[in-house]
């Protein structure tokens, strides 16, 4: 077996595990199925039978003839109704196996190291878990409402036909593998095009959720005509993809209809013979010509159902690829979980690099004890908030350790670790919710005087009530009418209400108005009392009160002490601050 063909038999595997739920849901499915094909088959033979109640004209059989008329609408009927409960209960599987892919694709999100969602679009992502999902959906459900009455609508047809006249049937059987070649071809050919089709796709609404987010920045530098370029490419890319898929895929229906006239116009021929020879009856063979025609019925339904499997598959594939991805390392066994830190934090022989050939930290070593202000500075790029993504566990140290109160990072659960810290970063996010349940994100359970007490300490309480429902209004992190300046207030509430032990400011107040940042300055000069915090800041004036500054430059320390020492030095630190100070 081929390695794509092995590979698709495995992605199909996967796909039937997820319907393992649903079980009793896909018996009765096929019970149903089985129900409706047995009286569709069994239709025929009543025609057939009403047929030679009628032999010439003033030979009719009324009666016989009413009382087959009253099973045939009884069996319509009765076929009508399962048919639709068949689609219920298809509905009903396919549905609830796709929510399990999205579940499953939304709790890997959440356990998949932040090196993978920082090196992967999110626009990729996000097609993988909604508009791929979508398509297998689509596939799923043509499939369970085709493929198992397909089958045994064959297997019936046959086994009727062979009771009715066997040289025919065997005809028949005959010219059935030309359906098999027509859809096997037709399905070698899909696949990979509709694969294409997945990734292409994938890339446009990367591209589009990059356009949308940042559309100010593109009309700011005029960069539209570039924008619709590049959309284009793709687009024909796409386009192009897409054309071919649906030309192999539409092949289906004309080349399996020509094969089933084929075999039609074949079984009429020798159905006639055999009827003017009296091998078989007007009634019979009109009986058999029927279940000729709905014996190869199916395999054009099948051949259908082949091509949006093959098209299903390739979506699978690529929502598989994802759920595959390897999850960031559990917690070790006996994890310890950290209550209350005191803040006591040592960084020995720690190095770090995101791409192995460019080391970034190389042989960090820095106590910092309980209560201190470290303040971090330095040129763009040369590793602060990285040493904060390390502190926080979102990156593991490549080399050396870093401990909390005696302990290994790699040794406390990552629950209890952030819960000991708060962060404010200069990239602020507020989820699609009140500005009271965004403050309490970091204390749920806090009162509405505690959200009014941490809003007023942010300055944010003035701002807040002038908003059409105040602390009930809605926002989001991208809408809402909130400045970027407002939305780092509401971050800022948000540490200020949950306090925890230790805090990380990464560029806290960069939004923030300098008269407002000089008020919060000193509510955070409150807050950091007797709290190990760490400050990372651009500008100087800001952490000139810090106990320890470190001073940072291509990964390394190279400097750390207060401030007035370091302007002592003379050294980085104090050209730094007199480039922002000196007239």
């Amino acid at each position: 077996m081929s390695t794509k063909l092995s590979d698709r038999m495995h992605t199909f595997s996967r796909l039937l595990k997820l319907l393992k739920g649903s079980k009793k849901w896909m018996l009765l499915s096929l019970l149903l199925s089985l129900a409706a094909v047995a009286l569709t088959l069994y239709l025929p033979i009543l025609v057939g039978d009403a047929i030679d109640f009628m032999i010439a004209a003033g030979q009719v059989d009324m009666p016989s003839i009413v009382r087959i008329l009253i099973l045939i609408g009884v069996s319509v009927c009765i076929t009508a109704l399962s048919q639709w409960l068949i689609g219920i209960l298809s509905n009903k599987i396919t549905y609830a196996a796709v929510a399990d892919i999205r579940e499953r694709a939304i709790r890997k999100i959440e356990a998949l190291p932040v090196s993978y969602l920082d090196s992967h679009a999110s626009g990729d992502i996000l097609s993988r878990v909604i508009a791929d999902a979508d398509t297998v959906a689509d596939g799923l459900l043509l499939g369970f409402t085709q493929f198992f009455t397909g089958i045994m609508t064959i297997l019936g047809t046959l086994l009727f036909m062979l009771s009715i006249h066997i040289p025919i049937t065997l005809l028949v059987v005959v010219m059935t593998p030309l359906s098999f070649f027509v859809a096997k071809f037709i399905v070698s050919k899909t696949y990979h095009l509709f694969q294409k089709q997945g990734d292409t796709r994938a890339e446009q609404t990367a591209f589009l959720n990059e356009t949308i987010t940042n559309q100010r920045v593109v009309q700011a530098f005029g960069h539209e005509d570039e924008v619709l370029e590049t959309f284009d490419d793709m687009n024909a890319r796409l386009t192009e993809c897409t054309l071919k898929a649906t030309f192999f895929s539409s092949l289906t229906n004309p080349s399996t209809r020509f094969v089933n006239a084929l075999v039609y116009a074949a079984v009429g021929i020798t159905g006639a013979l055999a009827a003017v020879s009296g091998n078989i009856s007007i009634g019979g063979l009109s009986c058999f010509l029927s279940y000729a025609n709905q014996y190869t019925k199916p395999f054009h339904e099948i051949s259908g159902v082949m091509t949006e499997l093959q098209n299903a598959m390739a979506y699978a594939d690529r929502i598989f690829r994802f759920l595959d991805q390897p999850e960031r390392p559990a917690d070790i066994p006996d994890a310890r979980v950290l209550e209350d830190a005191d803040g006591n934090v040592c960084f020995e022989d720690v190095s770090f690099s995101y791409v192995p050939e460019r080391p970034l930290i190389t042989d960090c070593n820095l106590r910092i004890l309980p209560g201190q202000r470290v303040a971090i500075v330095g040129p763009t790029g040369c590793g602060k908030t990285t040493l904060m993504n390390l502190l926080m566990r979102f990156y593991d140290v490549t080399d050396g350790s870093i401990s909390v109160d005696g302990s290994d990072l790699r040794e406390i659960t990552r629950d209890s670790l952030r819960k000991n810290f708060g962060m404010v970063l200069q990239e602020t996010w507020l989820s699609g919710a009140s500005i009271r349940d965004n403050i309490r994100m970091g204390k749920p359970d806090a009162s509405e005087e505690e959200v009014i007490a941490a809003a007023k300490a942010a300055h944010a309480h003035s701002f807040i009530r002038r908003l059409p429902q105040g602390y009930d209004t809605v926002i989001s992190d991208k809408t809402g009418g909130l400045s970027q300046g407002q939305r780092q207030l509401l971050c800022i509430a948000r540490l200020m209400l949950a306090l925890p032990p230790m805090l990380i400011l990464d560029e806290a107040t960069s939004s923030i108005d300098t008269r407002t940042e000089q008020k919060i300055q000193s509510a955070f000069q409150t807050m950091m009392q007797g709290r190990t915090s760490f400050i990372v800041a651009h500008r100087l004036s800001t952490i000139q009160q810090a106990d320890l500054i470190l001073v940072m430059n291509n990964g390394n320390i190279i400097e750390q002490g207060n401030h007035d020492t370091l302007i002592a030095q003379n050294g980085f630190y104090a050209k730094l601050f007199q480039s922002q100070f000196a007239p």
